[in-house]
C-alpha cells in the first residue's frame, strides 16, 4: 500500500493561497479527508494525482517526489483518480466507456483488458447493464462506473472526491461499501463534506478549514471536540429562530409547537441551554467553529479560498 508524506505544502491561484501549509501523513487503508466546501480539499486531491504541482512544499507519495516529472509519472502508473465530475461519454456503452479508458492506461492485452472489464462492472454491481449506454444511467450507476474506470490497471492508490455528493441515501450506502471493500491491499482517500460518509468507512481522518488541516486522527477522537460545548435548547416554535449569539446550529428538530435546537458554544449559550454529549458530527462542527474563529482573529476570510 502507498503512503503519502505531505510536508509545508502551499498552493496559490494568483494571489490566493487555498493550501496553506498543509502537513500530513496518510497511511495505507481508507482515509477520510473531512471538510466544508471551499476547504481547499480538492486542490489538495488535484496535487495528489499529478494534476495541479505544488508552489511550495513537498508530496512523498511511496518513496516518489511529487514535485518531480519522474515522481509524478511514476504515482500516476499507480493512480486511481474518481473527480469531484467524473466525464463520460453519454452515447458509449459501460463496457464500451471502460474499455477506451483502458486503452488510454495503456492495457493493451485485448483478452486480458476484457477480463479486467468483467470484472470491475461485475465488483460495482454493473454487470446486467454493461451494454447500456451511459445517458441512460443515474447519477449513482455513473459514479460506480467512475469507479470501475479508476480501479483499471489494478492501481495501489485509490483517490475519490466527494463520490457521494448528490446521491440518494440508497446509493450512498452502496457507495460507502463499495468503497471500503476496495480498500483491501490498497489506500483510499475519500475527500467528502459529508461526515456520515467518513464515520462508515474510514477509521482514521483529517479535517481542513481554510487550506489548512486542522484535525488528523482516529474519527472516533474527533467526538470529543465537542465535549463541554454541545447544548441542547427548547424553545416555544413561534418564537423565531435563535439569536445569533447564541452558538452555531448544528440541527433544529420540531415537536409538537416547540423546536429543540442542537447548538455547539464555547460556553452555555443561554439560561435555559442544557449540556449534552456530543456526537460526530458535533465534534466536526466544534473543530470547523474553532477554525473559523482562529482564521476571523487572523485577519484572512476562509471565503477567499478554493475548494
Amino acid at each position: 500500500m502507498d503512503a503519502i508524506q505531505i510536508a509545508g505544502l502551499t498552493r496559490r491561484f494568483r494571489r490566493v493561497d487555498a493550501l496553506r501549509g498543509v502537513d500530513l501523513t496518510v497511511p495505507g487503508g481508507m482515509f477520510g479527508l473531512l471538510g466544508s466546501n471551499g476547504a481547499g480539499k480538492t486542490t489538495l486531491m488535484r496535487t495528489l494525482a499529478g494534476v495541479l504541482r505544488p508552489t511550495s512544499g513537498t508530496v512523498i507519495v511511496n518513496g516518489h517526489d511529487l514535485t518531480s516529472r519522474d515522481g509524478r509519472l511514476a504515482v500516476q502508473r499507480r493512480l486511481g483518480y474518481l473527480p469531484q465530475d467524473v466525464g463520460v461519454y453519454p452515447d458509449l456503452t459501460a463496457a464500451q466507456f471502460l474499455d477506451y479508458v483502458a486503452l488510454l492506461k495503456g492495457l493493451d492485452d485485448s483478452t486480458a483488458r476484457r477480463r479486467q472489464i468483467e470484472a470491475l462492472l461485475d465488483t460495482v454491481g454493473l454487470s446486467d447493464v454493461a451494454g447500456r449506454r451511459l445517458k441512460g444511467f443515474s447519477g449513482g450507476m455513473r459514479r460506480r462506473v467512475g469507479i470501475a474506470q479508476a480501479l483499471l490497471g489494478d492501481p495501489t492508490l485509490i483517490i475519490v472526491d466527494e463520490p457521494t455528493a448528490g446521491l440518494d441515501p440508497e446509493e450512498r450506502i452502496r457507495f460507502r461499501t463499495l468503497l471500503s471493500t476496495i480498500a483491501t491491499g490498497r489506500t483510499v482517500l475519500l475527500s467528502t463534506h459529508i461526515v456520515e460518509d467518513v464515520a462508515q468507512t474510514c477509521g482514521t481522518t483529517a479535517v481542513m478549514a481554510a487550506g489548512r488541516v486542522i484535525y488528523t486522527g482516529p474519527v472516533s477522537d474527533v467526538v470529543a471536540a465537542g465535549n463541554d460545548r454541545t447544548w441542547e435548547i427548547s424553545r416555544p416554535g413561534s418564537a423565531g429562530p435563535l439569536p445569533p449569539g447564541a452558538g452555531t446550529v448544528v440541527s433544529a428538530v420540531a415537536v409538537g409547537a416547540a423546536v429543540t435546537y442542537r447548538v455547539i458554544a464555547e460556553g452555555q449559550p443561554a439560561a435555559d441551554a442544557t449540556p449534552v454529549a456530543p456526537t460526530l458530527e458535533d465534534g466536526y462542527v466544534a473543530l470547523m467553529h474553532r477554525a473559523r474563529t482562529a482564521e476571523a482573529g487572523s485577519g484572512v476570510g476562509s471565503g477567499q479560498l478554493r475548494g
